[in-house]
Formats: C-alpha cells, structure tokens, sequence
C-alpha cells in the first residue's frame, strides 16, 4: 500500500497585514492574484503524485480573500491531480471580515470540511490596535454563518495582548464555545523586528503582558477550556474529542506532505525542502532542499513529540544511536515527573508546557 500524504496550500493575500504578522503575506490586486493562481495550478500538476491524501490544509495569508472561482479553480487543480480520500480533512483558514455566505456554500461543494476562523479577541480596542479589520460581533456573527455549513469549526485566540487578562481570555473561549465552536488554538503573542507592532512596542505606543502576566494568562485558559472537556493535545491547540487537526497531527508525528504555494514546505522521504518567500523567486520555482542529517531528526522527533499528546517513540530514537535514558538530565525529569514514561513512549506533563522549550533542548543530544 502507497503511503500517505498530507496537503499544504499556502494563498499569501490579505486586505491588510495584521501589526503583528510576519507571514509571507501581501497585500496584492486582481491581476497578481490570478498569476499567483497560475504558477500554483502548474505547481500542483507539475509534482502530481499517485500517493493517496488524507489530509488538506488551505492557509495563509486569507484565503477568504479569493473570489469562489478562483478557489474553485485551485481545489478542483488538486483533485485532478491527486487521489483524495472521501473523507479526508480539508481545511480552509478565513477572516469574519472576507466570510461571505457564498464563499461558505462553495467551499461546502468544494468537499470542505473543517474551517478555522482567525478570531484572536473578543475585544474591539484589541482587535483594532493589532489592524484586525473585524470587531467582536461581526466575528460572532460569522461564526455563526460559519455554523450553518460546517460542523467542524476552529477559532485562533492570541494570548498576551494588551490589557488582556486570563479572565477576559476566559470569557472569549465561553463566547466562542457557546457558538459551538469544536477547536480552539490558543497563541502566544510573538514580537517580530520587521512587524508593526514591534515599531509600537518601542514607541511605547502598545504594551503587551510581561512574560510572568502571559503565563498567568495563559494557564487560566487553558484550565477553564480543559474544565469544559477540551483536551490540550498539543501545547497551543484545545479540541473536544475526535476534533483535533489530523493535518496539524501529521506534521506532528513527521509523516510526510507536500507544502505549495509561495514559502509552502515539504517533507518527502526524509527531505525536507521550502519553496521561495519572495513573490519573484516564487515565478522562478526557487527552493531551498534540506537534507536532515541524523542529529536534525533526533532534535526533530523529540521536540516535535513532546509538544503534543502523541510523545516520542523511543524506539524511533534507538534507531538512529539516540538512548536518552542517558541524557544527564532524563532520569532527573523523571523523578520530577516533568516526563513520564509509557508503552515505549516519552511523554512531556502539560503541567510543565510552559518550560517545554527549556525541557526539549535538554533533552537533546
């Protein structure tokens, strides 16, 4: 049996760049739209393949941004070159501000089947000082909308936001559950040099929360959404049982994808390669291949695996000379009970996922 594939589509356009945002995204008119569409058509036929899909994932940037013909045009590209599972997970990411009803009913005979809506505060101020183009009841009410086509609907909340305590983040997650929202993606505020937010930051113009406050505020959240029978399957990501993301899942266990689209990555037999960030560079099929060397895929298989509920498979790690029973400070971390051990995997304790970056490169080679 062929083995399976996971599908990344990257659409880089946006009505505005957020202030914190520091994505391959851009701001684009009609004409550079439809030769993006082109270049990322001929990319889907061009590394056609007959291995199966089980998941896809269409990101960015805003897809909603795109008119349904033109989402159409690349959806039906993909299904015609590849073998998709009738079931497979599809998602789609969109903004409240560019979710339409007939954007909605098209992605539904598009075979989508999972939207994940960029929500980040219930609070207008916020929204508005971080250049969101929403406000909080247009993001309820497309939520709503959202609702009447899909069962499957996930929300982005960032944490860290100025004036934005544990408390309010709790009262978002109650909004947003009560809307029957199935996942929800709880994100650290990152500052980034080339933002606008960063240039805010040092004008004294924004004050995010300290790191001591982001902690708090984090944890509230996360007890309150796990108080309500969410799972914390990874360290940022809440869903309700049999609703996590299988294609965040897939690149969580490392099994392979295909990413396409404009800084879209790929993972193929033990390869990793990414494809050009810059628009020009794109047009010229530019990529940057890796070759991950067996030091790389240990740091990978444990960083990746004890981010999430799924753990890392020791035996995985004996395959490739990595025994880290006898890293200095393993038997230490049990102890502790930072880790815990069970069937042959290695399991970080959510307790600790706060200092997960600290615990994981410990825990390295």
């Amino acid at each position: 049996m062929m083995k399976e594939l996971s599908i990344y589509i990257h659409i880089p356009f946006c009505e505005q760049k957020c202030n914190y945002c520091a994505f391959a995204s851009f701001c684009a008119n009609e004409k550079q739209k439809e030769e993006y569409i082109d270049l990322l058509c001929k990319e889907i036929k061009t590394r056609k393949t007959k291995r199966p899909v089980k998941t896809i994932y269409i990101g960015g940037g805003t897809p909603s941004v795109l008119t349904e013909t033109q989402i159409e045009r690349i959806v039906v590209t993909l299904f015609e070159n590849f073998d998709v599972y009738e079931d497979a997970e599809f998602t789609v990411e969109a903004n409240p501000n560019s979710i339409t009803e007939n954007f909605l009913q098209k992605l539904k005979e598009l075979r989508v089947n999972r939207l994940s809506v960029g929500v980040q505060s219930l609070k207008d101020k916020s929204l508005q000082k971080i250049g969101r183009l929403h406000d909080k009841n247009m993001a309820i009410e497309k939520i709503k909308l959202a609702r009447k086509y899909f069962n499957n609907v996930s929300a982005d909340l960032i944490v860290g936001l100025e004036n934005e305590n544990g408390k309010d983040l709790c009262r978002y997650a109650e909004k947003l559950l009560s809307l029957g929202v199935k996942h929800i993606s709880c994100y650290l505020l990152e500052i980034y040099e080339n933002t606008k937010l960063y240039q805010m930051i040092k004008n004294k113009e924004y004050c995010p929360l300290n790191e001591g406050q982001l902690i708090g505020a984090f944890n509230k959240l996360s007890n309150y959404l796990q108080d309500k029978g969410m799972e914390r399957y990874e360290i940022s990501n809440f869903a309700f049982e049999e609703y996590e993301s299988k294609h965040n899942l897939n690149y969580w266990q490392r099994d392979e994808y295909l990413g396409f689209g404009l800084s879209a990555h790929s993972f193929l037999d033990g390869i990793r390669s990414c494809n050009a960030s810059n628009f020009e560079d794109y047009k010229l099929g530019k990529t940057e291949i890796e070759k991950l060397t067996t030091k790389q895929q240990v740091e990978e298989i444990i960083m990746l695996g004890l981010r999430c509920k799924l753990g890392v498979n020791l035996s995985e790690l004996k395959k490739l000379n990595y025994e880290i029973e006898k890293n200095d400070y393993f038997q230490d971390y049990i102890k502790q009970g930072i880790i815990k051990l069970k069937n042959d995997r290695l399991f970080l304790n959510p307790v600790f996922y706060h200092l997960s970056n600290t615990i994981i490169s410990n825990l390295m080679p």
